[in-house]
Parts: C-alpha cells; structure tokens; sequence
C-alpha cells in the first residue's frame, strides 16, 4: 500500500482508479493549503510591516525541538542553513533579532554570534523578565516586536507583541492564538518564511532579491 491508500499500480501499468481518485484529493489538500496561507499571510502583512525586532524561541523554532546529547553529556543542536541567511538579511534590511530561551547550551552560544544576534538571552525561565528588558534598551513599543514561539513558555510573550508567530509543529494552543503559523516546521525553514514575511510586508524582500540576482 502507498501513502494515499491505494495498492501501487505495477510498473508499466496505468493507474489504478483509486490512484486517480487520490491524486486528485492531494491537489485540492495542496490548493486548499496555499490558500489558506495566501489569506493568512495576507492579513499578517499590516501587522509584519511595523516590526522593528523579531524576537525567537530556540528549541522547536529555530531547531525542530530534538535534543541531542554527547557521551559526555554536552548538549548540540541543529540549525538550519536557510533560516540563518534568512535572519541575515532581515538584519540588513534594519530589523533587529533577538532569542528568548529557557535553556542554555554553547551551541546556541555560537550560532548567536555567527548570525550577530543583538540581544540574546539563555536560560531564561521567566520569559517576560527578559522581554522587558528588551523593550527596555530599545525603547520599542509592543506593536513594533514580533516573537515566535512553539509551546505554553512562549505565551506569556505572544499576547503581547503586536505580530505573534508560530511554526507548524506548535501546540495546537498556540496555533490558535498566533497571527501568523508558518508552512514550515522548527527547524525546517520556519524562520526563513517569517522574514520573508516581514521583508514582503516593508517592500524590501524584492529589492533584496534583485541586488543577489544582479550580482
């Protein structure tokens, strides 16, 4: 049996009405999918084209939530290459990033400073002590901050930034109360398709597309 139910046709044969019927079914799960991320894209831009700081989760946003332990019990983690170039260029276009996290590791240490993160904050247990001193040291008001977040820690902040994100692979609490939930999952290119978001909604993503095409 395939994925879709159907016993797979044998090679040279053609396919099975069931095949049919179920290729038809997947092309109207996809449209149905890029339509509901066209409307609720759509309605995310006003809110995305205000933010000034975009502010993260780590474990099950920037990663996809796995944990990974050493022999010798030194945790690592797995970034994704697309969300960093993504993070990289949102900064170029003048949009601070941030990381809020409950945990702590030298991984994220590193890759804070690879993507020069400007405010990063481990081992944060209480999630809105760090938010406020963000705001702050900026001086930015809550519409002006975006923050994405996967789990229960994260809506003590995301009920009260002006854009609330999440990924796909968020509790189904917090994909209910987001702005936006992304395509993509943690650590899949969910990141990525929040800066697109943000660089779309301030009409600079195709001004930053053409000067890469350019060169």
């Amino acid at each position: 049996m395939n994925n879709d139910g159907c016993a797979p046709s044998k090679a040279g044969d053609y396919p099975s009405d069931c095949e049919v019927r179920e290729g038809y079914r997947r092309l109207v799960r996809e449209k149905a999918g890029q339509e509901t991320r066209c409307k609720s894209w759509q309605q995310a831009l006003p809110k995305a084209k205000e933010i000034k700081l975009l502010l993260l989760d780590v474990d099950g946003v920037l990663t996809d939530g796995n944990l990974i332990y050493s022999h010798e019990g030194k945790e690592s983690k797995s970034f994704n290459t697309q969300d960093g170039f993504g993070l990289r260029i949102l900064q170029d276009s003048g949009v601070e990033v941030g990381i809020i996290t409950a945990r702590s590791s030298d991984a994220l240490t590193r890759r804070g400073e690879d993507l020069k993160i400007s405010h990063l904050y481990q081992g944060s247990s209480n999630k809105l002590d760090a938010y406020k001193d963000i705001c702050k040291k900026t001086g930015l008001k809550p519409f002006e901050i975006a923050y994405m977040g996967d789990d229960w820690l994260d809506m003590v902040l995301l009920k009260r930034v002006g854009l609330s994100l999440a990924p796909a692979n968020a509790v189904i609490e917090i994909q209910e109360m987001v702005h936006y939930l992304t395509i993509q999952s943690g650590g899949h290119g969910a990141v990525r398709e929040v800066c697109d978001l943000i660089l779309t909604a301030k009409g600079e993503h195709k001004k930053l597309l053409q000067q890469y095409m350019n060169r």
